[in-house]
């Protein structure tokens, strides 16, 4: 089983390398000065176990990278660039290439479903950062992340069980689950904070928006019919598995819409996590008001290059007191 990761940035660059040094035959698919570095030095990882570099093969497209026959689709991009890389992988993948969405949110298996037959969900606790060109941190240790994946919309196969001895093999915790999209829903609920962390920075007076969006977002997947595993199971999942020792040059924390703020990419998920909320409240009539701000305020931060923290919680409580 070959592997393409599509997306090599703080999940998909730290799941290849993880997947390189157990000899699996992995190519990496990155753009900009990140593909230069990777080209030119190879992937380096840190985490507190130390740091070492990858050679691991990258490429700028799924043509260069040469997607075939028996190979594993991994696509670990934010989900706004999701459609626009399925668009690009379909001119030279089969339909029956397994794609696995190694992704936040719950609407890219759909989306993959729909130009391929063999889609995979993954549900993320993987907590990293994309520091630099060619350079990405680990931050748990010594298990680096929990993967555990299904057959989208709902089963288990030899795919997935395959897929999943690899990610394992390479030091993540993973298991085959048919039941993944409620892991994914619960994920969700917990991403919903991301642009709230994004916008307001680290701290105590975050607490009161988190709640609101979250309620919101439990209100809005109970009105859809969503089945969710609850917080005591996922706890329970998650339970003594992921650690975070200290090490020096780590980078901040925050997740992944902080991340995308820091380093000024000029967009940010929240159409696709605070997004989804609105778009189900919407089909379901249950207004989002909360999710809809934070979602949109988040929007301009990122257009804008804005740093995270650049609004403060009391000053967006106030606007969602006026919504």
């Amino acid at each position: 089983m070959a592997f393409v990761i599509y997306g090599a940035g703080a999940i998909g660059g730290l799941l290849g390398a993880r997947l390189f040094d157990t000899d699996a035959d992995v190519r990496l698919i990155a753009r900009g000065e990140h593909l230069t570095a990777l080209r030119e030095h190879g992937l380096r990882v840190e985490s507190a176990e130390g740091a070492w570099t990858v050679p691991v093969p990258a490429a700028g497209s799924p043509a260069e990278a040469g997607v075939g026959p028996g190979d594993v689709v991994v696509l670990a991009m934010k989900s706004q660039d999701t459609a626009a890389a399925l668009a690009e992988l379909r001119t030279v993948a089969g339909p029956g290439t397994p794609v696995v969405c190694v992704q936040n949110g719950v609407a890219n298996e759909r989306m993959a479903l729909r130009l391929f037959e063999n889609v995979y969900a993954v549900c993320v606790m993987c907590p990293a950062a994309h520091v630099s060109p060619g350079v990405v941190q680990a931050h748990a240790a010594p298990v680096p992340g929990i993967l555990d994946l299904g057959r989208y919309p709902g089963s288990v196969d030899d795919t997935a069980r395959e897929i999943s001895t690899a990610f394992a093999k390479a030091g993540f915790v993973s298991e085959p689950r048919a039941d993944i999209m409620r892991w994914k829903y619960r994920k969700l609920i917990m991403n919903l904070g991301n642009a709230v962390g994004a916008l307001c920075g680290p701290g105590d007076g975050t607490q009161p928006v988190l709640d609101l969006v979250r309620s919101e977002g439990e209100a809005v997947l109970a009105a859809a019919g969503s089945d969710v595993v609850s917080e005591e199971e996922d706890l329970a999942r998650r339970a003594g598995i992921l650690r975070f020792p200290p090490f020096e040059g780590r980078a901040p924390g925050g997740g992944s819409s902080v991340q995308s703020l820091l380093r000024g990419t000029g967009t940010i998920e929240s159409d696709h996590l605070n997004g989804e909320i609105v778009l189900l409240g919407r089909l379901h009539g249950v207004p989002a008001p909360a999710n809809e701000l934070v979602r949109q305020l988040a929007v301009v931060a990122a257009r804008e290059q804005l740093q995270p923290g650049s609004v403060p919680a009391s000053e967006l409580l106030a606007k969602l007191s006026e919504a």
